[in-house]
């Protein structure tokens, strides 16, 4: 009996020595966290079974820095009022947001559709312009964590016969004021709303093409708190579509920024900045209107990024289900050629329907990779035929840049979240967590928010830039802000703003060049970080940064340090 029961302590220590070691969980690319850090938020667009137009369009998300603490706060737009402000409570690396909609004086009443962010009175501190179907609204931030609605006198508000989705701050005429730029959608009203059927037969919602597109406009800042607008004098009205999505950048590299525009179902505009309040639609002729194969597109989110460092702006445009992206490679003076089939992007979105999106480098190795949100906006037959109440939603996606013209989808390996199929629309962009990677808030159409942290960018190394206005002259000066850290730059006075459309050229000790710009539009209906930053791959030493600030001055600092956030104020290399 005794030899047996050895015998059988034998064989257990033989199954536990062969047991697999456990192996290492790894973390998830991208981890959703909104419920986790206070940010929720559902989207509610009061669908009433009579397929109203407006009810798949919206909504859009702010990332921005209401309070100048350092960290980025969240504006989420609802639809029918009841916008919401989260403010950022970050320390010591741990994220906590709190719901400071009604101390904060925003109240939002119309139904909602976007959010551009930037500071139109230079006063240092950001506010917030909604888009609405119906007048907008613009909030002056009053730098006490408040804001006062001054839509009517600033003369942005529009009429209640508008239909605004996104919208930019940009300062076309380089005269140091923010201007603004607003896209227009179409005629279209609930009490004259056309039925509409789908390939089943079934009432479903309307294309775009069944109602006239309104004229986008743009507003120039007269330097008092007012605006004029001045789309005629632009010449913007001479060509229009239903418009969606707003990117700025300098398309032609002649130093002034330019306006690009994407249309649902219409060729796309790009404006180029003639230097005297004017502009010039050169998009047909420089192959940015239209898709290789001469087709214009579902056009809804944009987003223009230098994908090759050659210091030129490229764009990408998310597409309707079976036409695939548009990728417009920069070939130089604002000539563009569509590598959307080439780079294997057309196909690899051919089965979504995008909308907010950008370029990011989600992994910090120096190369652009791709993030698309996703929803259809016409029944998709295989979830009405399950009883889905909204059979729309779709699952984000992930590009990653292979670094020879081409992008693998690698949206199996970036989370549980890429699981989840939503109806995907705003998408705002930043470092929400100061620890040097691009995270992610989504908003939903009739559906919850959701707060995307990359997990992974910031084992390689970065260099982080805000770019300042000079503000106060005899203060200027190179400041460092170890945000990891959480201990913002409190120390100097702040009254100059984030320079929307500096560009940036980050030089790196071998001698190699990253290209990348301030802004806060593009993606969908929503605002982005408007700090540069920049994945450096393994380099682990200072990097020298050139800034071509908006009006076209350059300067350039040395030996900028690496994996911490910098405020580059203009005229202080001096």
């Amino acid at each position: 009996m005794k030899f047996l029961s050895c015998l059988w302590l034998l064989a257990l220590c033989a199954a536990c020595q062969s047991k697999p070691a456990p192996t290492e969980t790894k973390p998830e690319w991208f981890s959703e966290r909104a419920e986790q850090t206070g940010l929720t938020f559902t989207h509610v667009n009061g669908m009433s079974g009579r397929f109203h137009y407006a009810e798949i369009i919206g909504s859009g998300v702010a990332l921005f820095d209401m309070d100048n603490d350092g960290d980025l706060d969240v504006f989420l737009v609802q639809s029918k009022g009841g916008s919401r402000l989260f403010r950022n409570d970050l320390a010591n690396g741990r994220l906590s947001f709190v719901d400071v909609t009604e101390r904060s004086g925003i109240v939002s009443g119309g139904y909602g559709m976007g959010v551009a962010a930037g500071d139109f009175d230079n006063d240092g501190c950001v506010d917030l312009y909604l888009t609405n179907l119906g007048q907008n609204q613009l909030f002056h931030n009053n730098c006490d964590g408040t804001f006062t609605d001054v839509s009517a006198r600033s003369g942005t508000a529009g009429s209640d016969g508008d239909w605004s989705v996104s919208a930019a701050f940009v300062d076309y005429d380089r005269d140091g004021w923010l201007d603004l730029f607003v896209t227009h959608y179409l005629n279209w009203r609930a009490d004259k709303s056309t039925p509409c059927f789908g390939a089943s037969g079934r009432p479903d919602y309307c294309s775009p093409n069944v109602y006239q597109p309104q004229m986008s406009r743009l507003f120039h800042n007269n330097h008092d708190g007012t605006f004029t607008d001045v789309t005629v004098r632009a010449g913007l009205w001479r060509e229009f579509g239903p418009a969606l999505g707003v990117s700025t950048a300098d398309f032609n590299g002649d130093g002034w920024t330019d306006i690009y525009v994407a249309n649902d179902g219409q060729p796309n505009q790009l404006w180029i900045n003639q230097h005297d309040g004017t502009f010039k639609n050169t998009a047909l002729l420089s192959g940015a209107a239209l898709s290789a194969n001469g087709k214009a597109k579902g056009s809804m989110g944009v987003d223009a990024g230098d994908v090759d460092n050659d210091g030129r702006e490229d764009l990408f445009m998310t597409e309707l289900t079976g036409e695939g992206a548009n990728f417009f490679l920069n070939n130089g003076a604002g000539v563009f050629e569509d590598r959307g089939v080439p780079s294997g992007l057309a196909a690899l979105t051919i089965g979504h329907t995008g909308f907010g999106t950008a370029w990011i480098d989600y992994d910090n190795d120096g190369r652009l990779d791709l993030l698309t949100v996703n929803g259809a906006v016409q029944t998709i037959e295989s979830l009405a035929r399950a009883g889905d109440p909204l059979p729309l939603h779709q699952p984000k996606r992930l590009f990653r840049n292979a670094g020879n013209g081409r992008f693998e989808d690698v949206t199996a390996r970036a989370g549980a979240v890429f699981l989840l199929s939503e109806v995907g629309r705003g998408a705002a962009f930043g470092d929400i967590d100061n620890d040097g990677d691009t995270d992610v808030v989504v908003s939903n159409n009739n559906g919850r928010a959701r707060l995307l942290i990359d997990n992974v960018g910031n084992r390689n190394h970065w260099v982080g830039l805000r770019l300042v206005g000079s503000g106060d002259p005899k203060r200027v000066a190179l400041r460092t802000t170890d945000v990891a850290r959480g201990t913002p730059d409190v120390a100097r006075p702040f009254k100059g703003r984030d320079m929307l459309g500096a560009s940036v050229r980050v030089t790196l000790p071998d001698g190699r060049s990253i290209f990348r710009r301030a802004r806060s539009d593009g993606s969908y209906a929503s605002a982005n970080d408007p700090r540069v930053l920049v994945g450096l791959g393994d380099v682990s030493k200072p990097v020298d940064v050139r800034v071509t600030w908006p009006d076209g001055e350059v300067e350039t600092w040395r030996s900028v340090p690496i994996d911490t956030y910098t405020t580059l104020h203009e005229g202080s290399s001096r």
